[in-house]
């Protein structure tokens, strides 16, 4: 009797001693990443119109509800004019703002990236324009009328001191072989960047999904974060509603990931406010895990 108790006695201590070691170790590799999710949205805003019933006096307001709820990290948003990422700011002091008018100025649209500036530093930024030219400002050469371009930020976790690409970027909505163009020209600039970091892809793309320059992204190793992602909310929803379509229509606006990402949720957000929509799109938000590189 006196030899079992002695057994219990120091399987007791040795359980109480390594048990909870074990768990906190445990806890803090599960925990390096899922504490530090980054959640990023792709948003056209539309541009603003003077009046009428969808005038961006009336859709301001539904809008900073939208995004002081949701509070994306990092915003990758298209169609913004300089005057209502002035207003987007005044009502998210929380983020600061990279981007360019698309003819080089500010008096044009913006393919612009919102940040929360106290979780994230912009280490490197730069733009491209989706030409044949691209490093020359306002060029178009693939038979599009409207210039488009992408803008591109190297951000650090101020936190876990991680480092990733953030892209944003507007596809034409009419020439086909410009849009094909595009995503080969995205796929080039990739390859200039370190290729150690994962990228972030934001953007509308004016195609839908199984299209060319889709398959041209995800055949390159971007993935779909609605496709990848543990869980999807609204996926059969579409993301350009045109101020009246629930539906949304088609998905075309999307987000990617390529690298050393894992996608916890991706949502298209469909919010409205007494029948108002803030945009003639819904807002793509996905959560993300910037998971250790398998070199490291």
């Amino acid at each position: 009797m006196y030899k079992k108790l002695k057994v219990l006695v120091f399987l007791a201590m040795a359980f109480t001693l390594i048990m909870p070691g074990t768990a906190m170790a445990a806890g803090k590799g599960e925990s390096k990443g899922k504490d530090n999710p980054i959640k990023v949205m792709s948003y056209n805003l539309r541009y603003a119109s003077s009046s009428g019933e969808n005038s961006w006096d009336v859709r301001r307001p539904v809008m900073a509800q939208l995004l002081n709820k949701e509070k994306p990290d990092i915003m990758g948003i298209q169609e913004g004019l300089y005057h209502q990422l002035k207003d987007l700011h005044a009502d998210l002091p929380q983020y600061d703002w990279i981007g360019i008018g698309r003819q080089g100025g500010s008096k044009d649209e913006y393919t612009a990236v919102f940040y929360n500036k106290n979780k994230f530093e912009p280490l490197e930024y730069d733009y491209f324009w989706l030409s044949d030219t691209p490093n020359v400002i306002g060029s178009k050469t693939w038979g599009n009328d409207i210039t488009r371009m992408v803008t591109w930020v190297k951000f650090e976790d101020r936190k876990t001191k991680q480092q990733f690409y953030f892209m944003n970027t507007h596809f034409d909505h009419i020439s086909v072989p410009a849009r094909e163009k595009s995503a080969e020209l995205i796929l080039e600039k990739v390859k200039e960047l370190n290729p150690q970091l994962p990228v972030i892809l934001a953007g509308d793309f004016n195609t839908a999904l199984g299209t060319k320059p889709y398959q041209t992204l995800i055949s390159e190793g971007f993935a779909d974060t609605m496709l990848a992602a543990e869980n999807r909310i609204n996926e059969n929803l579409g993301t350009f509603n045109g101020f009246n379509d629930p539906s949304g229509g088609n998905r075309i606006d999307w987000i990617m990931v390529k690298g050393n990402i894992s996608v916890k949720e991706t949502e298209i957000n469909n919010f409205s406010k007494n029948g108002q929509y803030p945009s003639d799109h819904f807002p793509v938000i996905s959560t993300l895990i910037i998971e250790p590189h398998p070199s490291r």
